[in-house]
């Protein structure tokens, strides 16, 4: 009997055993570049690039979406923005290398509340406020909860309003009691590590995935056991989330601007990006045609012109929209990776201008 039990549970120590071990690889390959700050009794973490001596930007918040991390939004803008303005790069709670805290942070309100916390202890007293994805309902609330911190609202290919179905199924194993520990200390790493690859393609689909972003913005944080749960108790609680705030939307009155792609099969933007405009009076839609889910890498000037029409000054939106579009077209359409994200690298930035994935369709 001992024999017929050791035999069963041999292969599931050596699961548990594998995972541990490339959880800490994980952390060895992408080390914290940020820094903890308690938020009351938890730490959040972020990148803090101070506000420099000649801004000419109001601080800027960056929310990045499911399944990632601080580094996802540190690639496509730090460079770009670095010297306009001073910049707040956030793990959510829970995910990259912030704790999580309590049980309120499993919905927006908790996260955004998280969020203005960490904003006071880093003296930050307003920003533009900047969500893709999951970020964007992060970010309209935020935008409900603190309309004094909030000089702005830029939302980026934005989950914001519910959708008709649910949710991937590994998200409801991943919760359940007792299972859903297996289930992530067991299953979630050789799983999610053979679907990484096509995961992130799809993100970025039907666009080309940057060569290195796998390597520079460290998707494979999510596949450890703790954050992958943190990951899947969010979606859980979105939907029914986005049931009750959707409706309070018209009472944001920060200047918003919503940036989506019409190719966008992950969070669809006639749902999400045209409801929100829909709702807050006087927001703008931007609508790049043939982007999909990833407006921040592909779209990275049209954001950035965003940015500088929310601070004030005369911005054609549409019209650099229309020479992004262009730009696009023009490239190589044999193309399956756009070049590298080093700096200087081409990736969308006009300086004459001035996420395992959600599925939320």
């Amino acid at each position: 009997m001992l024999a017929e039990v050791s035999t069963l549970l041999a292969p599931l120590a050596a699961a548990i055993g594998y995972t541990s071990y490339k959880a800490r690889r994980f952390e060895q390959t992408y080390p914290n570049i940020g820094e903890l700050t308690d938020v009351g009794g938890y730490r959040m973490n972020a990148v803090h690039i101070r506000r420099p001596e000649h801004a000419d930007l109001p601080a800027l918040v960056f929310i990045h979406g499911a399944s990632g991390n601080l580094l996802d939004q540190v690639v496509a803008f730090r460079a770009a923005l670095e010297g306009r303005a001073e910049m707040l790069f956030v793990d959510r709670p829970g995910h990259g290398y912030s704790e999580r805290g309590g049980p309120e942070n499993a919905v927006p309100s908790g996260q955004a509340d998280a969020i203005a916390r960490l904003m006071e202890a880093r003296g930050i007293d307003r920003a533009i406020i900047v969500g893709h994805s999951f970020g964007g309902a992060i970010t309209a609330t935020f935008g409900l909860r603190h309309p004094e911190k909030t000089a702005g609202l830029l939302f980026l290919a934005p989950a914001t309003h519910p959708w008709p179905g649910g949710i991937d199924w590994y998200y409801h194993v991943a919760t359940t009691p007792v299972v859903g520990w297996l289930f992530n200390h067991a299953i979630v790493v050789p799983l999610g590590l053979s679907r990484l690859e096509r995961g992130t393609l799809n993100v970025f689909s039907p666009n080309p995935r940057p060569l290195d972003y796998i390597e520079k913005t460290g998707p494979s944080l999510v596949l450890r056991p703790s954050t992958f749960r943190n990951n899947a108790a969010d979606f859980k609680r979105l939907l029914a989330y986005l049931k009750e705030q959707a409706p309070l939307y018209s009472q944001i009155t920060a200047p918003t601007v919503i940036i989506t792609g019409d190719s966008d099969e992950i969070v669809w933007e006639h749902l999400h990006s045209r409801g929100l405009a829909r709702d807050i009076a006087g927001s703008e839609l931007i609508t790049v045609r043939g982007v999909g889910h990833k407006p921040d890498y592909l779209a990275t000037d049209v954001a950035i012109a965003a940015m500088e029409k929310i601070a004030g000054k005369p911005r054609d939106l549409q019209a650099i929209a229309r020479r992004t579009e262009e730009r696009l077209a023009a490239a190589s359409p044999d193309r399956t990776s756009l070049p590298s994200l080093e700096p200087g690298a081409p990736r969308g930035h006009d300086p004459s201008a001035g996420n395992s994935i959600e599925r939320l369709a």
